[in-house]
């Protein structure tokens, strides 16, 4: 059991990568305080302000983290994200995405 611990552990570690488990404990009020910042074009509700914002209210996790690391890294470009997310942590990333990503949007079809 000693020797397969090591290869479990890479295992895991290989498995959370895959599957987007955050790497920080993300805070979801510390996201809603610094989602103030971004209130302006995706709103505190994560509703667009708008029409060249995304809505960010209900995306996952996994995929705000993705692209505000994306634009603070030069791998996705835009005018005003690359500016403001330059300035970003990893926490902070964490914290945003987790804030965004625990808004429940619903949806009501026409009859």
């Amino acid at each position: 059991m000693v020797k397969r611990l090591p290869k479990l552990a890479l295992l895991t570690g290989i498995m959370a990568a895959v599957i987007g488990v955050p790497a920080i404990a993300a805070d979801m009020k510390a996201g809603k305080e610094k989602a103030r910042a971004c209130r302006t074009c995706h709103g505190i509700d994560g509703i667009a302000r708008i029409p060249i914002a995304p809505h960010l209210a209900g995306e996952s996790q996994v995929y705000i983290e993705t692209q505000l690391k994306a634009f603070r890294n030069g791998k996705r470009e835009h005018e005003m994200m690359t500016v403001v997310a330059e300035d970003l942590s990893d926490e902070d990333i964490s914290d945003l995405a987790k804030w965004y990503s625990s808004i429940k949007i619903t949806a009501t079809l026409p009859e």
